[in-house]
C-alpha cells in the first residue's frame, strides 16, 4: 500500500517538505502567499513508501495495461528503472573471479553448513535475480512480453520456476515446460505457487516446433554447474530447439535465450566444447561466472545471487562487482552497443482527460507533483531550467525547485553563474520537469525576479552547514585549476566556523521566483498519441483567468 502523509490542502495554502517525513508533502498552516515556504530534506536519505505493482489479471495479453482510472486518481509509476546504474558498476568490475566446478560446489556446501544458509533462500534469491536480468534488459513491451521457461530437475530448474513468479508479478507472461518434476516438497511448493497463479504448464510434446512464434523470451533453466555427461530425453531435443533459433537471422523475429548460471549442454568449465551448443543472448551468472562464462560472447552477461558473505569471499579470494544500490543483478563487462535510432518505448498510462484535471494549474501541478513524491521518485523536485542571454542563445541545466504556493516557483543560485546573467538580460525562463517512471512531464513558463534579500537569508540558514560553506567557497561558472583548490578552501572555512558560529550568507547568493504565464501537463501514451493540455491566460470579464486547450502531439 502507499504511504501517505494525511493532509489538508487550503488554496491559500503553499507546499513544503515536512522535517520529520523527507519528501512527504505537508501544508504550511499560514494563509498568506506572499512567502513560500521552502521545499527542502532534513535528511539526504529518503523514506520512499512502497508501491504496489502494476500488473494486468492473468488472461493472456500482448500488452500489460493499467486498470481503468477514475477521476482525479493518482497514477502509480513503473518500478524504477536501473540501467545506468548496472553499468556504473560494471565499470568498477574490472577483474571477476571464474570459478571451476569444485570451488563452486564447495561454496554451495560452505552456504549451506556453517554459514546458515538453506537452499530455500539461495532459490528465491537466484530465481529473483534471473527475473531482475531479464527485466533490465528486455524491459516489458509489445516485444517482450510472453516468456518461456524450460526447467530442469534440478536446483536450476527451481530456479527457473522462481523466476516464473517474479516474472508474472513483474506483469510479464510466464508459461513453464517442466518436464521431468522433482517430488521433493520444495519443487512441489513452487508449482503450487505458479499453478495458483494460473501460469501455464506446457508438456514437452505440446511445445510448438517453431518456439518464435509463441515466445518473445526464452529462459534456459534446465542445467547448471553439476550437470554432466550427455542430456536425455526431452532435454536434449529441447537444448536443439533452442540451438536452432540462432539460425535466424530476422532479429526481430528471434526470442531472446537467457541461460541461467550455465548454458544447458555447456561443459561447466570448457564450454561450448564442440561449437554446436546453445547461444544465449543473455547469460545470469549465480554467485560467481563459472570458467565457462568466459567463453560466452553474447551481448549481456549479468551477475545474480546477491548472497554472498565476506567469509566466502575471503577463503575463495573473490573479485565480484558490487550490486548498484538495491538491484538483485549487476552486468558484467561492458554493455553491447545499441543502435540509437532503435530506443524507442510505447507508454502506456491512464488518460489526461480535460474533465479530470484541476481549474487551476497550481493544484493540478501540486497532485502530480504530490503523486511523484508518495511514489518514490528519485528528486522529483529537479527541473531543468532553460534561460537565453540578450543575444538571444538559450543554456539549460538541471536545478531544484525549492519552493511553490499559488503564485510562483522558486530556486536558489549563485547570482554570478551563467543563468543569473541571463536573467539579468533577460528576465523570462522555462521550467521543465520530468518524470520518467509516470510517463509525465510539465512545462512552466513566465516571467522572472529575485527573492527578496531576508527570504534568500532565511533559507540559506536553513541548509546543512556543508551546503552553505559550498556556497561560500563556488564561485559558480567560473575557471578553477582544479578540484584541489575548492576543497582546500572548503577545509580552511570548515576550520574557521567549527566553534558553530554563524556561517554569513555571500552576498553572491540568492533566490529566483518564476510567476508563470503558461502551464502545459504531458502524459505519455500509446503510439505517440500523447495527451498535451496547456492552460493559459486569457481576460475574461475584465480579470484574468486560466483557459485549458488540448494541443496535438
Amino acid at each position: 500500500m502507499l504511504a501517505v502523509a494525511s493532509r489538508t490542502r487550503y488554496k491559500s495554502a503553499t507546499t513544503i517538505l515536512s522535517p520529520a517525513m523527507p519528501f512527504l508533502l505537508t501544508t504550511a498552516t499560514a494563509t498568506s502567499t506572499t512567502s513560500p515556504r521552502p521545499l527542502f530534506p532534513s535528511s539526504p536519505r529518503r523514506q520512499n513508501p512502497t508501491t504496489p505493482h502494476l500488473r494486468p489479471p492473468p488472461p493472456a495479453r500482448r500488452l500489460p495495461g493499467f486498470p481503468a482510472a477514475e477521476p482525479g486518481a493518482p497514477f502509480l509509476p513503473h518500478p524504477p528503472r536501473r540501467g545506468m546504474a548496472s553499468l556504473a558498476a560494471a565499470a568498477a568490475a574490472a577483474e571477476v573471479t571464474h570459478l571451476t566446478q569444485r570451488d563452486a560446489a564447495e561454496i554451495d556446501e560452505h552456504l549451506m553448513g556453517p554459514l546458515g544458509f538453506i537452499v530455500d533462500q539461495l532459490m528465491e534469491l537466484a530465481g529473483l535475480s534471473v527475473a531482475a536480468a531479464v527485466a533490465e534488459v528486455y524491459k516489458l513491451s509489445e516485444e517482450h512480453t510472453s516468456v518461456l521457461i524450460i526447467c530442469g530437475p534440478g536446483n536450476n530448474g527451481g530456479d527457473g520456476l522462481v523466476a516464473a513468479r517474479h516474472l508474472y508479478h513483474f506483469a510479464y507472461r510466464p508459461s513453464v515446460c517442466y518436464p521431468k518434476r522433482t517430488p521433493k516438497p520444495l519443487y512441489s511448493g513452487l508449482v503450487t505457487q505458479l499453478e495458483s497463479q494460473s501460469i501455464p504448464f506446457i508438456p514437452a510434446e505440446d511445445l510448438p516446433h517453431d518456439l518464435s512464434r509463441e515466445f518473445d523470451i526464452i529462459v534456459d533453466a534446465m542445467f547448471g554447474f553439476s550437470f554432466h555427461g550427455i542430456p536425455r530425453p526431452p532435454f536434449d531435443d529441447l537444448i536443439q530447439r533452442l540451438v536452432s533459433l540462432s539460425v535466424i537471422r530476422n532479429s526481430d523475429k528471434k526470442p531472446a535465450i537467457v541461460s541461467v548460471d550455465i548454458p544447458s549442454g555447456w561443459h561447466v568449465e570448457e564450454g561450448d566444447v564442440d561449437g554446436g551448443g546453445i547461444k544465449p543472448d543473455m547469460l545470469v551468472s549465480l554467485t560467481a561466472p563459472k570458467l565457462c562464462a568466459k567463453k560466452f560472447t553474447g551481448p549481456h552477461h549479468f551477475l545474480g545471487g546477491r548472497f554472498v558473505p565476506p567469509p566466502i569471499l575471503s577463503k575463495y579470494g573473490l573479485k565480484l562487482p558490487p550490486y548498484p544500490g538495491t538491484s538483485m543483478c549487476v552486468r558484467i563487462g561492458k554493455a553491447p552497443s545499441v543502435d540509437i535510432s532503435s530506443l524507442r518505448e510505447n507508454y502506456i498510462s491512464p488518460e489526461l482527460l480535460e474533465s479530470q484535471v484541476m481549474p487551476d494549474p497550481f493544484d493540478q501541478f501540486l497532485r502530480w507533483f504530490d503523486e511523484a513524491v508518495t511514489a518514490g521518485l528519485r528528486e522529483p523536485n529537479a527541473m531543468a531550467l532553460t534561460t537565453v542571454n540578450k543575444e538571444g542563445k538559450p543554456s539549460s541545466r538541471m536545478v531544484l525547485l525549492k519552493g511553490v504556493d499559488k503564485q510562483r516557483f522558486v530556486w536558489y543560485t549563485n547570482y554570478g553563474s551563467r543563468k543569473a546573467h541571463d536573467l539579468s538580460e533577460n528576465p523570462n525562463a522555462a521550467l521543465l520537469f520530468y518524470w520518467n517512471e509516470m510517463n509525465r512531464q510539465v512545462r512552466v513558463e513566465g516571467s522572472v525576479e529575485k527573492l527578496p534579500e531576508e527570504e534568500s537569508e532565511k533559507y540559506f540558514h536553513s541548509r546543512p552547514r556543508g551546503s552553505q560553506l559550498g556556497a561560500i567557497v563556488s564561485k559558480q561558472s567560473t575557471f578553477i585549476a582544479g578540484r584541489e583548490v575548492l576543497q582546500q578552501v572548503y577545509k580552511e572555512l570548515e576550520h574557521k566556523y567549527s566553534d558553530g558560529s554563524l556561517i554569513p550568507k555571500p552576498e553572491y547568493w540568492g533566490g529566483y521566483r518564476l510567476t508563470p504565464t503558461l502551464f502545459e501537463f504531458w502524459q505519455g501514451q500509446q503510439s505517440r498519441l500523447h495527451d498535451r493540455l496547456q492552460y493559459s491566460q486569457r481576460e475574461v470579464d475584465g480579470s484574468t483567468a486560466w483557459h485549458i486547450e488540448r494541443f496535438s502531439p
